[in-house]
């Protein structure tokens, strides 16, 4: 049996930091989902303990708004054809398509606050779309972030896959609600049913891109 190598004969571990951090838990959700993106699991790739990670992330939360900052790298802003309005709803539709492909993430952006550089990247480009369509300087911050909530929530709503039964189940309950307790239902439930999830998400922002061209803000808008 060969002897065992001394800690001198092993090579060095290579220096942690913030991006290779980062790029461990991307290379892990890649892989294995966001629920296995854990501290442990990722002391573990690293070759290294948990309360080393601490250092360069603070908790979970942290580590997630990170990730999704590194995946809105993958995001490229639309090409120049179309209206702004088209072009707004592309890039949303965009960042939608990204968070939808890793369903944990979606979830998880709900509440995840990234501050990286793509996510500073985005909210430029969408801020430079709405200044485009000559929207009022004081609505386009609020806008997009309502935008964003709007395409977050999409993501996350279609994150698992529906249950067959839920939705017969749900769609049974629309049909057949009874016109004297339920009546709008009565008579909406066909509308109620229709159209795919795409539709549904791009009727929705253009609904929300009209609002914000068109509502103004309070007049008293205290800094948070």
């Amino acid at each position: 049996m060969a002897p065992a190598k001394s800690r001198r004969e092993r090579p060095a571990k290579p220096a942690l930091t913030r991006d290779g951090i980062v790029a461990a838990a991307v290379a892990i959700l890649r892989e294995e989902g966001l629920r296995k993106v854990t501290m442990r699991r990722l002391a573990q790739e690293l070759d290294t303990g948990a309360a080393s990670l601490y250092v360069y992330v603070r908790n979970t939360a942290e580590l997630h708004a990170a990730i999704l900052d590194e995946l809105l790298g993958t995001i490229t802003p639309p090409a120049a054809e179309g209206s702004w309005r088209d072009r707004l709803e592309r890039l949303l539709t965009a960042y939608t398509k990204t968070l939808l492909e890793y369903p944990g993430l979606a979830l998880s952006a709900l509440v995840a606050r990234p501050s990286g550089e793509n996510y500073l990247g985005l909210v430029e480009n969408l801020l430079a779309l709405l200044a485009e369509g000559d929207v009022p300087a004081e609505r386009r911050a609020w806008g997009i972030d309502i935008l964003l909530q709007h395409a977050t929530s999409t993501a996350a709503e279609h994150a698992e896959q529906d249950s067959p039964d839920d939705w017969d189940a749900l769609a049974r309950a629309v049909r057949n609600a009874d016109e004297t307790t339920h009546p709008q239902i009565a008579a909406h439930a066909a509308d109620l049913l229709t159209g795919r999830p795409e539709q549904r998400m791009s009727w929705g922002l253009q609904v929300l891109i009209t609002g914000i061209t068109h509502t103004g803000l309070p007049p008293e808008r205290n800094p948070t």
